[in-house]
């Protein structure tokens, strides 16, 4: 049977073989000292997109093919073998098996050492070689986008637990002392409601929300000035409320990392300062000490917002200048990505151009913002009003 006739492998098929592999791959982690116990057992939300990353890093040391494919597992001894490959996968994983690869002959061609560093790099470890070798980071950014985009699945939220209590219980011999793995799924998108707002009452960051005032805890301050946010993110993205009825999960973590994004362009003062909803301000020594760490994040990523555009800016002036045409904006690239996925462009890139070392900072920059988004899911002060915010959703999405 010749690739363009071969069958498409089912979802179902793709998923319960990337859960097995991402068991092995978090057991074999541990084993390494790349991912503690600890941390494992954690609720952290880069755990989302560290463990896939992983098992996308496994996957391409065990592809044996060119182009590149990965070997499923048998279901019985007696079954044939199975390859996903790009001939059979199915469409909704496409873009996501073109990106990882597109990063196999490079993870392959690395000496053993520096592969290691490349694990070491995913888990957010310091490398061992120094320097560094500067490509890889750039091959980590690609492997933690479509683990981003992988995490927000809730199909993989929903098995996640398990893969991780799977790893802390591998090689716990007769120990007694059993460690339970803390992560919890965001809640499900269920639509709206018979008592949501109205979409006049939503969609303005100017409003008072009914259950904020000027003196409410710094907590909520955050949270519904980032809500305000998203809601003014969806008035004015019909792509996005397009997909809200398409794919409500993807649009609306699409939608959560528009309004950091947003928030980080137009809240954060060059002195860190946030000022949201009602004019009141934030600063970092004012926000909760389990909070700082997101607080930290959102500034520094609004401080990136303006010197990236900057930086762009400057650019563009000089290109005109030589008669050359000004490459797209990074933070054009950068909302594509958090709107279409990382592999939203993947055939149109060259990966030897300055087209793609520009779409490499953009990768990374998505990803910190798509990271952080992960990062407030996992907050439950954050998770307490989602079911109300999902139903504003669904009145805008109307």
């Amino acid at each position: 049977m010749s690739p363009q006739e071969e069958d498409k492998l089912s979802e179902t098929d793709v998923q319960d073989s990337f859960h097995s592999y991402l068991k092995s791959s978090l057991t074999q982690a541990k084993i390494e000292h790349l991912l503690e116990p600890e941390v494992l057992a954690s609720a952290e939300a880069d755990l989302m997109i560290t463990g896939p990353a992983l098992c996308l890093y496994f996957a391409a040391l065990r592809s044996t093919t060119v182009p590149p494919s990965v070997p499923l597992p048998r279901k019985s001894k007696s079954a044939p073998p199975r390859h996903l490959s790009e001939a059979n996968c199915p469409p909704a994983f496409l873009s996501f098996f073109r990106v990882w690869a597109s990063t196999v002959h490079k993870i392959q061609g690395l000496d053993p050492s520096l592969q290691h560093d490349l694990a070491r790099i995913i888990c957010g470890l310091v490398p061992l070689i120094k320097p560094s070798d500067p490509s890889l980071s750039g091959i980590a950014a690609d492997l933690r986008a479509v683990a981003i985009e992988i995490s927000q699945r809730r199909t993989f939220q929903d098995r996640y637990a398990s893969d991780l209590q799977a790893a802390l219980d591998a090689g716990r011999g007769g120990s007694n002392l059993q460690v339970k793995a803390s992560f919890v799924p965001p809640p499900m998108y269920d639509g709206a409601g018979p008592s949501s707002p109205s979409k006049k009452s939503a969609t303005s960051r100017s409003y008072s929300p009914t259950l904020f005032s000027p003196v409410s805890p710094a907590i909520e301050f955050i949270r519904e000035t980032l809500y305000a946010a998203l809601a003014d993110v969806l008035e004015r993205m019909p792509t996005l409320r397009r997909t809200l009825k398409r794919d409500p999960p993807r649009a609306y973590f699409a939608s959560t990392a528009f309004a950091i994004l947003d928030v980080a362009s137009t809240a954060v003062t060059p002195d860190g300062t946030i000022v949201g909803i009602l004019g009141r301000e934030l600063t970092l020594s004012e926000c909760p000490d389990d909070l700082k760490p997101l607080m930290a994040e959102l500034v520094s990523i609004g401080h990136s917002v303006r010197q990236m555009t900057e930086e762009d800016d400057l650019y563009a002036v000089q290109c005109l200048q030589e008669g050359e045409e000004p490459p797209e904006p990074r933070l054009e690239r950068v909302k594509k990505m958090l709107e279409g996925g990382v592999g939203y462009d993947q055939t149109q890139l060259n990966d030897e151009s300055e087209t793609r070392s520009i779409e490499g900072r953009a990768v990374v920059f998505t990803n910190r913002v798509n990271a952080l988004g992960l990062g407030i899911l996992q907050v439950k002060t954050f998770r307490e009003r989602q079911a109300e915010i999902f139903k504003i959703l669904g009145v805008i999405g109307d």
